[in-house]
């Protein structure tokens, strides 16, 4: 038996949202793309601070070592420094960035695409300030 759907003639396809299958090698690859989005407004006002974030033309993925550069299509991860520290840690899930425990005030946190081998291939900052608690609360 074999079931048909109908498709709204502006339906945006798989590919249209996920990219381009990961099972096949893709030729001329355009450059990675990195997109964070500013904190989401609901945690930021209780002083959590959850940043999501997406990569384009790069799967974030927890590989790592020069081997993994002929991967395609091409993997990474992204590097996260906050309020200029001389440290960054990487993240490799893809996930949102979760910070807590800020101080009250104004923040940066720097987001780095990164390849396998921990080159920056492009990054974004992004600036918001934590409130301060309401009166009462911790």
């Amino acid at each position: 038996m074999v079931i048909a759907v109908a498709a709204a003639a502006n339906a945006q396809s798989a590919r249209d949202i996920r990219g381009p299958s990961p099972l096949l090698a893709i030729e001329n690859e355009p450059p990675p793309r990195l997109i964070v989005d500013a904190p989401l407004p609901g945690p930021l006002a209780a002083g959590r601070v959850f940043i999501q974030y997406r990569a384009e033309n790069m799967r974030i993925l927890p590989v790592f070592g020069a081997g993994a550069l002929d991967v395609s299509p091409r993997i990474g991860h992204v590097h996260i420094t906050v309020d200029g520290a001389p440290w960054h840690f990487v993240d490799a899930s893809g996930e949102t960035i979760i910070l807590v425990g800020l101080a009250p005030g104004a923040h940066e946190v720097l987001v780095e695409l990164a390849d396998p081998t921990h080159r920056v291939v492009t990054r974004q900052r992004v600036r918001f300030v934590v409130p301060a608690p309401a009166p009462g609360q911790p």
